[in-house]
C-alpha cells in the first residue's frame, strides 16, 4: 500500500534514478521503495546512461536530476521526448528559477520537485502518477470530464495547490454535475458526497470525508477529483500538519 492510502496494485511500477550524487540517489530510491506500489528498475549517474538505459529496459517513471554530468536533466528530457519513450519524469533539481520550471515543464514532467524535498511531498507526487495510470487503465475512450481529470492530475503536482474558480461550471445543489457522468462515478456516491459538503462548509481532509461516509480513500480522491474540474470545489494541501501533507477539500461559495 502507498503511504497515505493508495491500494496496492497487482504490479509494481518501476522507476529509474538519475542521480550523480551517490548519497542523494540512495536516499531518493528508499523514499520510492517505502512508499510501495513502486520498485527501484535502476540508478544513472548522468543522462547518456538514462538514455542507455532506456533501450533496454521498461521504466513508467523517472525522478530526473537537473545537474549533471555528461549530460545535464535538461537536455536528457529533450532527447526522451523526441524519442518518443513512454515514461513519465519527475525532475528534481536544487534550482527554483522560473525559466529552469518554465522550461521543463512545457516538455512535459509529470513533477517538478525542488531540493531538498520530503518524502511526504514525494508521496502526493506518486499517488497523482498512480491516479492518472488508473484513469488511463480504466477507460479505453474518455469524456471531457476524464481528459480534465487527467490534465488536472498531470499539473496539479507542479501547482502548490489547486484553488477553486469562483466561476463555477455547475452547482453543488444544481444538476448539472449529475449529466454525463465520467466512468467510475456513480451518481449514489456523488449524491452522497455533495450532500456531506452542503452540511460541512468548512474545509474537510479525504480521511475525514472517508470516515463520515464509510467509503475508501482512493474513492473519495477519485470523486473530489471529479468536483474540482466541474469547479464546485476548492483544493488545497495542508502542509501543517506536523507530518504527511495532506489534501483538503470545501465547497466554493
Amino acid at each position: 500500500m502507498l503511504y497515505g492510502g493508495i491500494e496496492q496494485m497487482n504490479e509494481n511500477y518501476r522507476v529509474l534514478i538519475a542521480e550523480d550524487d551517490p548519497m542523494v540517489a540512495m536516499i531518493n530510491s528508499q523514499y520510492v521503495e517505502k512508499a510501495g506500489c513502486f520498485e527501484i528498475a535502476g540508478i544513472c549517474r548522468n543522462g547518456k546512461e538514462v538514455l542507455d538505459f532506456l533501450l533496454d529496459n521498461k521504466v513508467d517513471l523517472i525522478l530526473l536530476d537537473v545537474f549533471m554530468p555528461v549530460m545535464d536533466g535538461r537536455e536528457t528530457l529533450k532527447k526522451i521526448r523526441e524519442e518518443k519513450t513512454d515514461v513519465e519524469v519527475i525532475m528534481v533539481t536544487a534550482a527554483n528559477d522560473t525559466t529552469t520550471i518554465e522550461e521543463t515543464v512545457h516538455l512535459g514532467v509529470h513533477d517538478y520537485l525542488i531540493k531538498p524535498f520530503t518524502f511526504e511531498r514525494l508521496c502526493i507526487s506518486l499517488e497523482k502518477f498512480i491516479c492518472k495510470k488508473n484513469l488511463l487503465k480504466e477507460n479505453s475512450t474518455m469524456t471531457q470530464s476524464d481528459v480534465d481529470s487527467l490534465m488536472m492530475n498531470s499539473s496539479a503536482g507542479v501547482l502548490s495547490s489547486v484553488s477553486g474558480s469562483k466561476t463555477q461550471a455547475a452547482t453543488l445543489s444544481g444538476s448539472t454535475i449529475m449529466k454525463n457522468l465520467p466512468k467510475g462515478i456513480q451518481r449514489k456516491t456523488l449524491e452522497n458526497i455533495i450532500t456531506y459538503f452542503e452540511d460541512n462548509s468548512g474545509w474537510s481532509s479525504t480521511d475525514m470525508i472517508s470516515e463520515s461516509l464509510g467509503i475508501s480513500i482512493v474513492t473519495v480522491r477519485n470523486y473530489m477529483n471529479y468536483l474540482v474540474n466541474v469547479k464546485v470545489i476548492a483544493e488545497d494541501i495542508n502542509y501543517g500538519t506536523g507530518g504527511r501533507p495532506s489534501m483538503l477539500y470545501k465547497k466554493i461559495s
